[in-house]
């Protein structure tokens, strides 16, 4: 009896440890770290992926993280088939992020940066206008958009580079206080 309640304990112990270690490793201000790495680094872009893949809670902005992760595999593969099966895998991902939240700018960004860099010819950016609409306005919504701070002054700089906007769309994101 007294060896059978040890074994049980340590049972326990060891699940709620590995629950407790699970959740450290979904921790939104360590995914976007991760996620800057990953995009930057071929090798930090599949620990970034493993983990990702392992995620099967039902938060959105994490699921969308796990959406990018696909992405970012994309970017680090040579084979043009394992491309393709990457970047349909994060819009079907991104799919269920944005039904579970869909006023989120968070995961609206996050769909946004992906389509924006994947290639026209394969009609895999059919949401930009939608998502960009919607970053803005979570932006104009900040500091009760649920963004962080410095989430909603990456976003409102990257917006703000190169041609992901109008002029009128700039003036209106340089105008916001962030």
């Amino acid at each position: 009896m007294k060896n059978s309640l040890a074994i049980l304990s340590a049972l326990l112990f060891f699940c709620f440890t590995a629950l407790a270690d699970n959740s450290k490793a979904y921790k939104l201000p360590d995914l976007r770290v991760q996620f800057l790495e990953a995009s930057k680094d071929s090798k930090a872009g599949k620990e970034f992926h493993e983990l990702m893949s392992n995620y099967e809670d039902s938060n959105p902005v994490v699921i969308a993280y796990k959406a990018v992760s696909e992405a970012i595999m994309a970017k680090h593969v040579w084979n043009p088939y394992f491309k393709m099966k990457h970047l349909q895998a994060s819009s079907e991902i991104f799919e269920e992020a944005v039904k579970l939240d869909p006023a989120n700018p968070e995961i609206r960004f996050l769909r946004f940066t992906v389509e924006h860099y994947v290639p026209r010819y394969l009609n895999m950016s059919k949401n930009l206008q939608d998502d960009k609409a919607k970053i803005i306005s979570g932006l104009q919504r900040h500091p009760n958009s649920g963004l962080s701070t410095d989430m909603a002054r990456n976003m409102r700089d990257f917006l703000l580079t190169k041609d992901h906007c109008t002029e009128q769309e700039k003036q209106k994101l340089k105008s916001i206080p962030i």
